[in-house]
């Protein structure tokens, strides 16, 4: 039983539509809709935006549906400077940017789990990357709409990725994460939590973001544009050659 989960309701929805013998059940204010995706079961489920919201979902998903293995997609916020516009990440350590219990503790370490970030297992990011690369490949997506987002060659990229509770926006916020996690390729705001759930009930974990913007005050102004044209045709495109190739 695979989990997907979302950080915009719009790319649930565009899986949601591929979902055979639906049903659906509402459990803590969200909206849990099971059945076969592409002759797998599935349960699929909008998170809501934030690490708590993520980390509630994902326990609800593991607790009362048994699910035993999460796939989580939405967007980020480039922060490496190789990191574009329509670029894929697929994350490999997932960070806490804003986790601080100094002096308790090192700065971005868990308290009582002795760990400063959660790692993705190396099966699950190469079926993801492969997966990714084969959407990229097929994509049938309009040109002109691409264009419009100045998104011309998009690429894979696997690397570290930072959550926090806060949307990245401001130029002085990237640099301080850019001076203290050097490797973080993207920011967002529930991988890690996502991540951390997953580490700790033992379950497979998979994050896939898509980059929508810059995270700084050149971030694109069009982003439900984005999300309709663009996020939505990667969420739904990965996942289906997810599915296909595992």
């Amino acid at each position: 039983m695979i989990g997907i989960v979302g950080a915009m309701p719009e790319e649930i929805s565009s899986i949601v539509a591929c979902l055979e013998q639906v049903e659906q059940q509402e459990i803590g204010n969200r909206t849990y809709f099971s059945g076969l995706l592409w002759n797998k079961p599935t349960v699929i489920v909008f998170s809501r935006w934030g690490k708590v919201a993520a980390a509630t979902t994902v326990s609800t998903l593991i607790l009362k549906f048994n699910i035993t293995e999460v796939i989580f997609t939405g967007v980020a916020g480039a922060i490496h400077d190789d990191i574009h516009i329509g670029d894929i990440v697929i994350g490999q350590h997932l960070y806490q940017h804003d986790m601080d219990a100094r002096p308790l503790m090192p700065q971005f370490e868990i308290p009582l789990l002795g760990k400063t970030y959660f790692e993705t297992s190396s099966s699950n990011i190469l079926l993801a990357e492969k997966a990714a690369n084969t959407f990229l490949s097929s994509t049938i997506i309009d040109s002109r709409v691409l264009r419009e987002f100045h998104i011309i060659s998009p690429k894979v990229h696997v690397g570290d990725i930072a959550s926090g509770d806060q949307f990245i926006a401001a130029k002085t916020t990237k640099l301080a994460i850019q001076k203290n996690l050097p490797s973080i390729l993207c920011v967002e705001m529930e991988g890690a939590a996502v991540a951390q759930v997953c580490d700790e009930f033992k379950v497979p974990f998979t994050i896939i973001r898509t980059i929508s913007d810059s995270a700084d005050h050149e971030a694109h102004l069009d982003f439900p544009k984005f999300i309709q044209e663009i996020a939505c045709n990667y969420a739904v495109g990965i996942v289906k050659a997810y599915y296909k190739l595992s």
